[in-house]
């Protein structure tokens, strides 16, 4: 029996690539064979094949010896799944034309090689099907013996042989005299912001582990992203099929390596031998994972020029030169960038998805403590971690992250101290928009303008009154931990114990244990924020019993937010909607230090005077939900492009823990009367 890698080969040997439906025969130079995968391209547009794990194999009846087309090569070819009985020519290109306008993966090309099966019982297939297939460029035509009864020069007779259900749409074939190997195909984008680790893709050999691709443009100094075709979802009912998602490599998945931003890290660990259960339900849901998306190194909050292992990500706004943020930077500036990227998943401990989704206009989650499991990602702070999603329409936004969280992966309460979170569902909105005086006015009066435009447009369309206050106040002199007021400080503190000693535990203590242990006691090489935090690491003060206090400090603030600030009233899950600024001000943020000096910019994260504490740590603190939503856009003259560019505006909105699903339900309310808006990939959000 010949084996697969022998086809293979022979099909290499007799490689042929398409332009304009028709085969050209070529050197080797135009594929690239790897062990586990073959690139090609078709015009100007490369793709790759997994050649690891074929999708199936159709199986010619009564081959002939002199078959001209069973010669061993590898050829583009579509799959059309007719659901009539009768196919006729003029269905085909009703077919074909909703492929070519509605994929950025199919192109004629693919047509060189075509199989026509049906979902049909006793379909038909007329011969000006077979006529038209010819006519846009079919030199090959299958047809399922096991559907169409047909005898015809035209066509050649197969039968397909997998346990896998094939899809249609865009595959690799590989050919040999009796047999058609179909490859999952995919178009191969260059990651020009330079967002991603790596671009990633199914093993395909019933494992559940993903494949690295370990190739990239070298020309752009980009990564190279595998992206599958849209057409094998379009009969996939699953509420996430088809989506395309990158997920921040601090999360595990099965087959890759993990780097948390670090190249210590890397040498130290393995490769992942389960993916994390909250990345498996995207899985399960239907989404399709294309890569892992950089972060700041062990998701701190480190500026771009403090990055030491790693190029911080580039933002696409503006003169592209602004910064991306921090831990999450990766996908919300590919969110921001790509079309061909729907949601980019990533953590948010202190602010580490809202703010990057202000300075790049995207919306972007941290959900209530709890929402979902954790287990498969490095932790930063095990009781102030969360997950959330990025993406640029507000209502598919909402769909995504409202399918994604389940009470089934909810986190439970010895991790996050708190009481077991309930999640309503439901559209009475809250009553009152909360305004927080001390937050506000914006640095930039043109983006405060934009905000409360917004906010009175909100209100009018939801029935919301507008409560001015003054938060901090609230927070500096209530008896949140005790009579004395020195609640706030306290809760503070507890913040800090709980994050020193996770990321103790979790990241430092096994990394300077390993590295010592394989280097000569040697301190590992990481970033200069961890290598000061480690090295004056106090054991006596920051403890397992410090943590456990910390955590009961965390509960009770909770608590008492949940019943003096944001209350759950017998109309709403939430009495109000708080409002805050993430800490961009409206004005521009560079990734180059030197340019965020002076009044036209600024150093991100700036506590406005007479605020208590940054509007980013309200939620981590106290639990709640904050959604960052994208208002608009405002000038700046670019220190950099010396013209003037577009820099976005957002707000925070900020919920009850427990009060998502609400607050989603709300954004796409208003997105459907128009109040806020998708935005676009490139230079400017609107």
């Amino acid at each position: 029996m010949v084996s697969w890698t022998q086809i293979l080969i022979n099909a290499l040997a007799l490689a042929s690539v398409f332009e304009g439906g028709r085969a050209s025969h070529v050197s080797l130079s135009n594929i690239y064979e790897a062990a586990e995968a073959v690139t090609y391209q078709l015009g100007d547009t490369t793709y790759l094949a997994n050649a690891k794990s074929p999708q199936g194999t159709l199986t010619i009846i009564n081959p002939k010896d002199n078959n001209p087309h069973a010669a061993g090569r590898i050829k583009a070819l579509t799959v059309i799944i007719a659901n009539e009985t009768i196919v006729t020519a003029h269905y085909i290109s009703v077919i074909i034309s909703s492929y070519l306008a509605n994929d950025d993966v199919f192109s004629a090309g693919f047509l060189g090689s075509v199989y026509i099966t049906s979902s049909a019982p006793n379909a038909s297939i007329q011969a000006d099907a077979l006529e038209y297939l010819s006519s846009v460029g079919a030199e090959i035509i299958f047809i399922d013996s096991s559907v169409f009864k047909i005898q015809s020069g035209r066509a050649i007779l197969v039968q397909y042989t997998s346990a896998k259900i094939l899809a249609p749409g865009p595959y690799t074939a590989v050919m040999s005299k009796d047999k058609v190997s179909l490859l999952d195909t995919y178009r191969l984008y260059p990651d020009t912001y330079r967002d991603f680790v790596t671009g990633i893709y199914p093993s395909n050999d019933g494992s559940g582990s993903f494949m690295p691709l370990q190739s990239m443009s070298s020309r752009l100094w980009a990564p190279l992203v595998p992206v599958p075709s849209r057409i094998q979802a379009w009969g996939d009912s699953r509420p996430l099929a088809g989506k395309r998602v990158a997920v921040k490599d601090i999360f595990d998945i099965k087959g890759l390596q993990t780097s948390a931003g670090s190249q210590a890290w890397i040498q130290t660990t393995s490769l992942a031998n389960r993916t994390a259960p909250a990345i498996q339900r995207l899985v399960d849901l239907g989404a399709v994972l294309v890569g892992k998306q950089k972060l700041a190194q062990f998701a701190s909050g480190a500026n771009p020029w403090d990055w030491t292992d790693g190029q911080a990500p580039f933002n696409p706004r503006g003169d592209e030169y602004l910064t991306c943020a921090a831990s999450t930077s990766g996908g919300a500036c590919s969110i921001a960038a790509y079309d061909w990227l729907d949601a980019a998943i990533g953590s948010d401990t202190g602010v580490s998805i809202r703010r990057p989704a202000a300075v790049t206009g995207t919306f972007g989650n941290r959900p209530s403590q709890g929402m979902i499991t954790l287990e498969g990602m490095l932790a930063q702070n095990w009781a102030q971690d969360t997950a959330g999603v990025l993406g640029r329409n507000p209502a598919e936004w909402a769909k995504f992250a409202k399918a994604w969280y389940t009470p089934e992966l909810h986190q439970p309460e010895s991790i996050t101290g708190l009481s077991p979170l309930s999640v309503q569902d439901t559209t009475t909105f809250p009553a009152q928009i909360l305004y927080p005086d001390e937050q506000f006015p914006l640095l930039n009066p043109a983006a405060q303008e934009i905000v409360d435009t917004v906010l009175s447009s909100i209100a009018n369309a939801l029935n919301m009154t507008i409560k001015h206050t003054n938060l901090s106040a609230t927070l500096v002199d209530a008896p949140i931990l005790s009579d004395k007021k020195d609640s706030l400080d306290r809760l503070l503190m507890a913040t800090a114990t709980l994050t020193y000693w996770s990321s103790h535990v979790a990241v430092a203590d096994p990394l300077m244990t390993e590295w010592g242990r394989r280097y000569e006691g040697r301190f590992p090489p990481v970033d200069p924020l961890w290598r000061k935090e480690w090295s004056q690491f106090n054991a006596s003060m920051i403890n397992q019993a410090a943590y456990d206090q910390a955590l009961r400090d965390k509960r009770k603030g909770v608590d008492w937010f949940e019943k003096n600030v944001l209350p759950e009233t017998p109309q709403s899950c939430s009495e109000s909607l708080l409002i805050c600024d993430i800490g961009t001000g409206g004005l521009p943020s560079f990734r180059e230090k030197a340019l965020n000096e002076g009044p036209n910019a600024t150093f991100l994260g700036r506590v406005p005077d007479g605020a208590a504490i940054p509007c980013s740590m309200i939620c981590p603190i106290f639990g709640c939900a904050d959604f960052t939503i994208p208002l608009g856009q405002v000038p700046y003259h670019s220190p950099v492009s010396n013209v003037t560019e577009q820099f976005p505006v957002s707000i925070n909105m900020i919920v009850r823990r427990g009060c998502d699903f609400v607050l989603f339900n709300m954004v796409e309310k208003l997105a459907q009367a128009g109040v806020i808006r998708t935005v676009k990939t490139g230079k400017q959000a609107f």
